[in-house]
């Protein structure tokens, strides 16, 4: 892999892991723009984890006022500690629920969803889900203090959503944290911290797919150039996408989905992406 195509895997990843967009859909795209092929799924897990890392920093503080909250409840039942408490057990609990359908859905449908037709098709239904809670469903004002173990499953189930081609984790769950009537700030914060041990996880389920000459393949100038540009956008889209979400409406995203399902669908041959 030459120095550039890496940068380009890199920002490609980057900006769209976090956005309502589907970051798989792109991938898939810019293999088939470049004319490169992964070889297997050692290098997108590559550059997961460096996207993990970008929210881990940016969300250093939350993460350790959930972690320090959640054991320090079982000394002192504090009303602080009690809502990191259950903020972290409705983490778990999404992530199980997402974890265990994934893995079934997954082998349910296999590679076969990613054909042009089927993400432009989920790209087109983000687009309409985006559009219905903007539009059409009143924002909510709870915050982690209001939080139900039932939030935490219709997120996990919405999450679960994801394992298609062109349908966003954090589309998914951002949208079904908002119809669950969590406030805009609280749907971000949960989005975020659920994606740390679902991308982790999703990343040891990949492991038998790993292979040592992946690093050869791709050459480590190229792999330290990716994971560092896929780090720094992935930051620059978390701080965009936080900053975006206060003052702007998610219609944007609405309308990006539906021409970039034009496009896949009308463009793209599906022969050329079976082997991707």
């Amino acid at each position: 892999m030459s120095i550039i195509e890496a940068i380009i895997f890199g920002i490609v990843q980057g900006i769209t892991e976090f956005l309502p967009i589907s970051s798989t859909a792109h991938i898939v795209i810019t293999q088939l723009v470049l004319g490169y092929r992964f070889p297997g799924l050692s290098f997108e897990i590559f550059l997961h984890l460096a996207s993990i890392l970008a929210v881990v920093i940016y969300f250093s503080k939350d993460l350790w006022q959930v972690i320090v909250g959640f054991f320090s409840y079982f000394k002192k039942k504090t009303p602080e500690n009690r809502i990191q408490f259950w903020f972290a057990i409705y983490i778990v609990v999404a992530t199980i629920i997402t974890g265990v359908l994934g893995v079934l859905l997954s082998n349910m449908f296999d590679e076969s969803m990613k054909s042009p037709g089927s993400m432009a098709l989920a790209l087109t239904v983000t687009g309409i889900a985006l559009i219905y809670i903007e539009r059409f469903h009143r924002y909510g004002t709870r915050s982690e203090r209001e939080m139900t173990f039932k939030d935490s499953v219709m997120v996990g189930l919405g999450q679960t959503l994801s394992v298609f081609p062109g349908i966003s984790r954090s589309g998914a769950t951002l949208i079904t944290a908002l119809l669950t009537g969590l406030s805009r700030e609280t749907a971000v914060k949960y989005s975020f911290l659920l994606s740390i041990p679902v991308i982790l996880g999703s990343s040891v389920l990949a492991l038998d797919d790993i292979y040592g000459s992946f690093v050869t393949d791709i050459g480590v100038p190229a792999l330290i150039t990716a994971f560092v540009v896929t780090f720094i956008c992935s930051w620059l889209g978390i701080v965009w996408l936080i900053g975006f979400l206060k003052r702007s409406k998610l219609i944007y995203f609405a309308i990006y989905c539906f021409v970039a399902a034009a496009l896949i669908y009308l463009l793209i041959d599906p022969d050329t992406i079976k082997d991707i």
